[in-house]
């Protein structure tokens, strides 16, 4: 169970799914015979599929994890957003007591539920489908599936298989300076937005609307 402390505590269902979407890529924790286990993989959320709706991706097939014994109980996807860090250097406060120490700011959502496998081509094809959609709608020309040879694709469909999980759990984890005075955000905003890298822009954007 991850540390939070009720004022970094994110539970608005929107904000939580809008990180999924724009940091798709989820590490999935599992627990098999070996113990703890970690996968990268990219997945979307159906929000219309369970009462807190259903995370679908899809694994190699030369992947264990998607085997029986493999992904024991309940299993861990981590959405980790954007993240940045706080030099002391920032707060106002820094030039008053100089009680200050550096941090790193960051949103994170965890998702639980089961582990659950389909290798149903028909099944596979619809899900793989729906997530190149969603990763080619930001493209000028979206490639879709049928660009390719059907050949080809029926083929890469036999070394893949799919797995979803129910969500039973999800939260979130905004680090953004909630525990800071209204000063030293303002000053760690100013410090952000120096640097001139986008994730601390994203970051002093996230202190700002908290």
């Amino acid at each position: 169970m991850v540390y939070l402390p009720e004022h970094f505590e994110e539970s608005r269902p929107d904000v939580l799914h809008k990180l999924i979407a724009e940091f798709p890529l989820a590490t999935l924790v599992t627990f098999g015979p070996d113990g703890l286990g970690a996968n990268h993989i990219p997945l979307y959320l159906d929000r219309g599929r369970g009462e807190l709706g259903t995370l679908v991706g899809h694994v190699a097939r030369s992947n264990p994890v998607w085997i029986d014994g493999q992904h024991e109980g309940e299993s861990l996807a981590v959405f980790q957003g954007d993240d940045a860090y706080i030099s002391p250097n920032w707060y106002v406060s820094k030039q008053e007591t100089h009680e200050v120490v550096p941090t790193y700011n960051y949103a994170v959502v965890h998702v639980h539920g089961p582990l659950i496998v389909h290798d149903d081509p028909k099944w596979l094809r619809g899900a793989v489908g729906r997530l190149t959609k969603k990763m080619e709608a930001s493209q000028p020309a979206p490639w879709k599936m049928a660009d390719a040879p059907p050949a080809y694709i029926d083929s890469m469909l036999t070394s893949i298989v799919g797995i979803e999980m129910p969500i039973t759990r999800i939260f979130g984890k905004w680090k953004v300076s909630q525990n800071r005075s209204g000063a030293d955000k303002a000053s760690a905003i100013e410090g952000l937005r120096s640097t001139g890298e986008r994730t601390d822009a994203a970051i002093a954007d996230l202190i700002e609307r908290r």
